[in-house]
């Protein structure tokens, strides 16, 4: 078999990364990389499908305040702009990618909600602090809060991660969350819900992302665990662990050869765009998952199983 693949009009020679048969997988990109403290979604070849023009909206969440992290691009973006549809006002707190955050405002003012953006960094507790403060001062209560913020970066063994990439991946990816949940915490009553990110290499491992699977990991536990505190209080918590999404953690994380075999190992045979994973939010911050808590939904296209 030829050792090429085409992607739009161009040809690409084929890397047989991790053994992957290009016969049997469809490419979502062709190779690329960046190399910021986290991803460009304007700079992204293709960009992310992010909004579905045919996902109808019924007002499930009509009068919400959704805080989404990260909401400014990638999964955030998909959900944030669902929430919109469904009815919610947003709040995003995000690092500093200012041009996907303002193009997102945009797409949400649009159907007519309003959309708060609050720039910082997610890995400080007075942050974190702030954007609850600054949420009630607009908003006057938090219904949703969406964990969504992350960073991941390949790291080809564990000698090569950096005690300075090693505290940065336990800061963003889990003090962030930790601070940001327990600010909300007095703010949220009955029906509220919180869903936080996980990922579908918690529970196959993932040898290039040692670090970040350490906080995936940990955030399963903290899901159960929340759940279980605040079930009396019917306050729902659940996560959501993606398989392979084209968003820009990936050309931001690794080489950009792998770039077009993401989401090989999927029984489908490809990855997915943002707006494939909107709905699963949409579903556990409505009233539709009130009998759902402690749980971890899995959307990987059949990457695993059971």
């Amino acid at each position: 078999m030829e050792n090429k693949y085409t992607f739009g009009r161009d040809t690409y020679i084929y890397d047989d990364y991790n053994g992957v048969k290009i016969s049997n997988y469809i490419p979502l990109a062709p190779p690329q990389s960046q190399n910021g403290v986290v991803g460009l979604e304007y700079m992204m070849n293709p960009l992310p499908i992010f909004d579905d023009p045919n996902y109808k909206a019924s007002g499930k969440l009509k009068g919400k305040v959704a805080i989404i992290t990260g909401g400014d691009s990638g999964l955030g973006r998909a959900a944030a702009i669902a929430f919109a549809k469904e009815g919610a006002n947003l709040v995003i707190p995000y690092y500093n990618e200012h041009v996907d955050a303002e193009e997102t405002k945009r797409i949400i003012e649009s159907y007519h909600q309003e959309c708060l953006l609050l720039p910082g960094d997610l890995s400080n507790r007075n942050f974190c602090e702030q954007v609850v403060l600054n949420t009630i001062q607009k908003f006057g209560k938090i219904d949703i809060l969406v964990n969504n913020a992350g960073v991941q970066y390949q790291s080809d063994s564990l000698e090569c991660i950096s005690d300075e990439q090693f505290d940065w991946t336990m800061k963003v990816n889990i003090y962030g969350m930790f601070y940001l949940t327990r600010a909300c915490l007095p703010y949220l009553k009955e029906g509220s819900s919180i869903i936080n990110l996980t990922s579908v290499t918690t529970f196959e491992g993932d040898p290039q992302l040692m670090d970040y699977v350490i906080t995936k990991g940990a955030i399963v536990g903290f899901t159960r665990s929340l759940a279980r505190n605040l079930a009396l209080k019917k306050i729902r918590v659940n996560a959501i662990a993606p398989g392979f999404f084209w968003t820009p953690l990936q050309p931001n994380c690794f080489v950009a050869k792998k770039i077009p075999t993401l989401g090989a190992n999927a029984a489908v045979g490809h990855g997915a765009m943002p707006y494939q994973l909107a709905p699963t939010y949409v579903f556990l911050a409505s009233d539709d998952s009130s009998y759902m808590t402690g749980q971890v939904v899995h959307v990987n296209g059949g990457e695993i199983m059971g």
